[in-house]
């Protein structure tokens, strides 16, 4: 029994030094691999990477802003006089962003727990499938068509929430420290794109059916019906074109290092993706898993009890609510609002069929202005400047900006609406207002969290950043749909500029909290030692 110990003892010594030599052997082959996807070159695989994400951003805002002209089309079909009322309104519009909520959440965590890879597409798959179900929608005895699209935008919306934490994390792990911002920009970027086309669409649909539309004839009423199903349908088609892309588009090396712990599938991943642009997994390869700091419960309250990574989490959470309460109380109402001022909006005589047709052409045409002259230019201001001046330099910029622009909107509402020109002035106002939320808090609360913390909590954070935004879209639009008409038709916008200010001054100081994240790679940004990261192996099971 003495030797049996001894030479067990032995044994087990001998085998510490070999164990700690792996282990070290695995950190410094992980710390290669970091290094070499960090410094390298812009290659085609990143322009894949941001094809493959930003498809996903156009949907997205293909499909959440699109309702904009269709409650227009809804109401004319389904709506008492011509519209709906106030609660069908809100209903349509804050569906999306409750969904939005939910799956920002639950796709932020289970692609930290089961992989970026296998939730990516998922999510896609839910809006190709909301989407399509929205234009096949019906009106019964027992179900209104109001509550059925209700139901599947809300269905959308958790697919679209999918999307936000992972298209950020997937890009910022595969990007170049020197390129990252400019790839998860222009990832972003595609919103824009996605809110011009939703324009686009609605406005090529309207001229498709302008004969019979002024036909003025009963069933005027059906063809519009035709119109907003269209509108909403062809929203499927980016996302359907993309679908293949995202289901085979390999897992980050981050996640396969951090996360499953398998150094050396990784390390065989950044080789193949920067070499050749593609990847392989062999499935009988042996899997030689390293000791790392793995994602518990208790971990995860260890890492955000200290202050600086709960101050940065509250940093990006607060910011990105603040910024929601007016980008998405003006992008889900610009139609409301450009009606209220009388900017293109049909002249009083007309009636009927010429009327509805007018007044759906000055909308598509409205939101095309709205998204050129501003929402899309402040996107690529930022692509060109967020890897020079930083992310939050352009984060205290835009907040600072947008609360100047919506006081100034606020307070001088009923002089801007006096006359044509001094609506012009407002019209213009109103686009700086889009230019100064994306050349601003719109695209950094978009990036930072998808740099700034761990990768065994990346997504999560992010997605945790993301639905308090879209808590505040929720805000925003309930507050709308319920106060714009405080002492008559469209009488309180005024006052909704000045709560808007309100909010864009409160994101200054949340700003504060984040920290700067140019020119660092994610592992610093994560606030742990990187040397050593990796330990000695977990020792098997012995029967």
């Amino acid at each position: 029994m003495a030797s049996y110990a001894a030479d067990k003892a032995s044994t087990s010594s001998a085998d510490a030094p070999v164990a700690r030599s792996n282990a070290y052997a695995l950190d410094e082959k992980r710390r290669a691999a970091l290094a070499e996807i960090d410094s390298a070159k812009f290659s085609w695989f990143h322009v894949k990477v941001v094809m493959v994400a930003g498809v996903g951003f156009f949907t997205d805002a293909y499909d959440i802003f699109a309702i904009n002209i269709a409650s227009t089309m809804l109401g004319y079909v389904y709506g008492a006089g011509g519209k709906l009322n106030t609660n069908q309104d809100l209903g349509v519009k804050v569906a999306t962003p409750v969904g939005t909520l939910v799956g920002q959440l639950l796709f932020g965590w289970l692609a930290d727990v089961v992989g970026r890879k296998r939730m990516y597409g998922v999510e896609l798959m839910l809006i190709i499938i909301a989407t399509f179900g929205q234009a096949l929608s019906g009106q019964g005895p027992a179900v209104g068509i109001i509550g059925v699209l209700v139901v599947w935008r809300f269905i959308m919306g958790i697919g679209i929430g999918g999307d936000y934490p992972l298209s950020a994390v997937i890009s910022s792990e595969f990007a170049s420290t020197h390129i990252r911002g400019r790839m998860m920009t222009a990832v972003f970027a595609n919103q824009g794109w996605g809110q011009f086309t939703a324009a686009l669409v609605g406005f090529i649909v309207v001229q498709a059916y302008k004969t019979p539309v002024l036909n003025d004839d009963p069933n005027h009423l059906e063809h519009i019906d035709f119109m907003w199903r269209l509108l909403i349908g062809l929203g499927c088609v980016p996302g359907a074109i993309a679908l293949y892309f995202r289901l085979t588009i390999p897992e980050t090396p981050r996640f396969t290092m951090d996360v499953e712990r398998n150094v050396k599938q990784a390390t065989q991943d950044v080789e193949n993706f920067l070499t050749t642009g593609s990847y392989y997994v062999d499935p009988d390869a042996v899997i030689e898993r390293a000791q790392a700091p793995k994602a518990s419960r208790r971990d995860f309250v260890a890492y955000f009890s200290k202050w600086e990574n709960l101050r940065l989490l509250i940093g990006t959470s607060y910011s990105w609510f603040a910024l929601d309460i007016a980008f998405y109380g003006l992008g889900l109402n610009s139609s409301v609002i450009l009606t209220a001022i009388g900017f293109g909006s049909p002249a009083s005589n007309l009636t009927g069929g010429l009327k509805a047709y007018t007044n759906l052409k000055n909308i598509t045409i409205g939101n095309m202005i709205l998204s050129v002259a501003g929402l899309i230019p402040g996107y690529w201001a930022t692509f060109l400047l967020i890897d020079r001046w930083g992310r939050k330099p352009i984060q205290l910029m835009g907040f600072t900006m947008l609360t100047i622009l919506f006081i100034i909107m606020g307070f001088g509402y009923d002089k801007l609406i006096e006359t044509q020109s001094s609506k012009n002035a407002f019209v213009f106002l109103y686009c700086l207002t889009n230019f100064f939320q994306n050349f601003g808090a719109n695209t950094t609360t978009f990036i930072v969290p998808g740099e700034a913390f761990p990768t065994r909590y990346r997504s999560t954070a992010h997605g945790i950043s993301a639905a308090s935004g879209k808590l505040g879209a929720i805000v925003a639009q309930v507050g709308f749909g319920k106060l714009i008409n405080i002492g008559g038709p469209s009488k309180f916008i005024n006052h909704l500029l000045q709560i808007f200010a309100f909010w864009m001054f409160t994101g200054i100081f949340s700003t504060l909290l984040i920290k700067e994240t140019k020119g660092l790679s994610l592992e610093e940004l994560s606030g742990e030692n990187q040397e050593g990261f990796i330990e000695e192996r977990p020792k098997k099971a012995t029967v």
